[in-house]
């Protein structure tokens, strides 16, 4: 399968590392021009060098703003005032026992994870409706559909994406603008890898097989039995920002290794 998005102007949210970048590289090599999304100037040049490095000649430019607030989001949305396909990857997580939760973390939480993706969505979905063509991705979790007992508040956002991703479908039917979410399970990006560092260090092993003990342990019910890479998750999502997926929206495309334990 060839993917060619020539001509379309795509736009990553909190692309500077991780997941976020590795679809970055991944849209840019199907010829589309890519925006790249973060709060700071330094990492967001980092990365553009690394889109560039991995793909030569990518169309890629970036724009630093914090979409966690509706700030943030204008800010974006008058730097990039049109865009043929979206990418809602900002996001946060972390475990916190739910008695332990404030107001302002239910907040943090909501506002970044749930409301930067409606936000965008209303910025830029009626353009793409009009010009009858357009693609918007929600980079949800598995953890939407598997709530974590110690991220409670991660799930619940996760699952809020599901929502809206399939309600927004509905809404734009009939159209050629698709809305699709997609599920990473455990993934071995930056910030995991980081995590694990010094268990890895402790007991002798590469990063990556304390990666798979920790899915093992974690996620028992894994069948790929070990942490996903970035660039698998990305595979994914690029398929599905594709003139090929014209016919997948609506839909939560899993790339969890099979922790969720359904066939449906």
């Amino acid at each position: 399968m060839q993917i060619d998005l020539s001509g379309k102007t795509a736009l990553v949210t909190a692309s500077t590392a991780g997941i976020g970048l590795a679809i970055a590289k991944g849209l840019a090599a199907t010829g589309a021009e890519v925006v790249l999304n973060g709060r700071h100037q330094d990492s967001l040049q980092a990365a553009l060098e690394a889109v560039r490095a991995a793909v030569p000649g990518a169309k890629v430019r970036g724009v630093a703003a914090d979409v966690g607030d509706a700030a943030g989001c204008a800010a974006l949305v008058a730097a990039v005032p049109a865009v043929d396909i979206l990418v809602n990857n900002a996001g946060i997580y972390g475990p916190k026992d739910f008695f332990a939760l404030e107001d302002a973390d239910w907040s943090r939480y909501f506002e970044l994870n749930v409301m930067s993706g409606v936000r965008l969505a209303r910025a830029y979905v009626p353009g793409m409706e009009a010009r009858d063509w357009g693609r918007v991705v929600f980079i949800s979790s598995e953890s939407g559909l598997n709530i974590p007992e110690d991220m409670i508040h991660y799930g619940f956002s996760k699952t809020a994406q599901l929502a809206i991703s399939r309600g927004l479908a509905k809404r734009l039917r009939g159209t050629g603008v698709t809305v699709n979410a997609v599920l990473p399970g455990p993934t071995l990006s930056e910030g995991v890898a980081a995590m694990l560092q010094e268990a890895a260090a402790s007991q002798g092993v590469s990063v990556e097989q304390a990666a798979a003990a920790f899915v093992k342990a974690k996620r028992p019910s894994s069948i790929l039995q070990r942490a996903a890479t970035v660039e698998e998750v990305a595979n994914m999502v690029v398929y599905a920002c594709s003139l090929q997926a014209s016919a997948t929206t609506g839909a939560a495309l899993r790339v969890d290794g099979g922790v969720v334990d359904t066939i449906a």
